[in-house]
């Protein structure tokens, strides 16, 4: 996608630089080693520290949260840059936790970032089921992001959150044409609830992939947490093992670097 910067800093966090635009994605800038709860009996321990520090990356004009409550998608660290940031949009449920002037949008609902001498970039929530069937009441609300701004040329730039392959995400290529995603992987599990997954595991994401035909696929979400059971080379392995060449689309981008 023309002007698009996309820098990964860790995790599921990573900046988007476009048309003058600075947003960050589902900010995560603990250190390593702490144990975080979940609920419902789970934890994860958090393996590796964010490639860089917030005073690194400096200010960013809009922070995109996928949801709140969980610790690998939003740390202490980052929930103080919530604060900093002049717009955070969020789930509707996430939205009513944090307060403010937080946005929070439904699937498939709408906002719009508005700046001077910038195009204004239109928000999507996308669906997201952070969990097998019927988990929702428990696992809690969860969006992803598509956007779009004049002068796109093949498609929006989108970001799955983290979700399951279900019926509600296989919408997205039928509503909309993407050009870039940004794949939120790591096939979560916990000793709790066995094998059932709570976020994409690589087949389903080669899947999905085959269904939205990206021009760039970009991996996030997969590394530094103990809850992921699947990495680099697990999704390697899949999309290798497509006959039509999709993993030649992936783009593994190093930590921190554009």
């Amino acid at each position: 996608m023309k002007d698009v910067r996309v820098t990964h800093i860790g995790g599921p966090t990573a900046l988007i630089e476009v048309s003058g635009w600075r947003i960050l994605t589902d900010p995560t800038f603990d250190p390593p080693g702490r144990r975080y709860s979940f609920g419902w009996g789970t934890s994860s321990r958090k393996r590796t520290g964010p490639a860089r520090r917030p005073e690194e990356i400096g200010p960013v004009d809009a922070i995109l949260l996928s949801h709140d409550h969980h610790a690998d998608n939003l740390d202490d660290r980052g929930r103080e840059l919530l604060a900093e940031a002049p717009v955070v949009i969020t789930t509707r449920a996430g939205a009513r936790r944090l307060g403010g002037q937080v946005r929070g949008l439904r699937a498939w609902e709408e906002t719009v970032l508005e700046g001077d001498d910038r195009p204004a970039i239109t928000v999507t929530a996308t669906p997201c089921r952070h969990g097998p069937a019927l988990s929702r009441p428990i696992v809690g609300q969860v969006i992803g992001f598509a956007l779009a701004w004049a002068g796109q040329q093949h498609g929006v730039l989108w970001i799955t959150g983290d979700t399951v392959l279900y019926p509600g995400v296989r919408q997205v290529p039928r509503r909309m044409t993407v050009d870039t995603v940004l794949l939120h992987l790591g096939a979560v599990r916990f000793p709790i609830s066995g094998g059932l997954h709570y976020s994409l595991t690589a087949a389903d994401a080669v899947e999905l992939c085959r269904l939205v035909r990206p021009r760039t696929i970009i991996p996030v979400h997969y590394e530094g947490w103990s809850h992921f059971s699947q990495g680099r080379q697990a999704v390697e392995r899949a999309f290798a093992a497509t006959p039509d060449g999709l993993g030649e689309r992936l783009h593994w981008l190093p930590l921190s670097a554009p």
